[in-house]
């Protein structure tokens, strides 16, 4: 199991977000930071806003910020928003396998993705920063 780049993306902007906060970030400056494609970026974002997990200020002098403090950002729960968690074709509503009436494989499988999930919400946002990553992130406001 993976998760996909737009979940990998998506933790990375709440990092930088998060080391950042108190001063509002902008998808260019993350994008560079990250050599990520600005568009794919942008969708990245849209989602993270429609999850509740930032918040977005239009206008000039606008940009990100956390919509939270990040030790209240479960790690299970962008997983949750971001990643589709269908491993197979039977665990989603478009299901045509032949077998699925006598299959167990989705019923092992989610019990996989659950255990995998709950780990996950034992973490926060908080606890992907670091000294090194607050380094590698912070950007002085000026």
């Amino acid at each position: 199991m993976y998760l996909t780049q737009h979940t990998d993306y998506g933790l990375r902007v709440l990092m930088y977000t998060a080391v950042n906060d108190g001063a509002l970030v902008n998808i260019g400056t993350i994008a560079d930071t990250y050599s990520i494609s600005r568009s794919h970026l942008m969708k990245v974002v849209a989602a993270l806003v429609k999850g509740g997990f930032l918040d977005s200020v239009r206008g000039t002098g606008g940009g990100l910020k956390l919509a939270c403090a990040p030790e209240y950002i479960s790690i299970g729960a962008v997983v949750r928003h971001l990643e589709p968690m269908q491993l197979v074709e039977c665990m989603g509503s478009n299901n045509r396998c032949l077998i699925s009436p006598g299959c167990r494989m989705a019923g092992i499988l989610g019990g996989a993705v659950k255990a995998f999930l709950n780990y996950l919400d034992g973490f926060t946002l908080a606890d992907l920063i670091n000294k090194t990553t607050r380094d590698l992130l912070y950007v002085p406001k000026i």
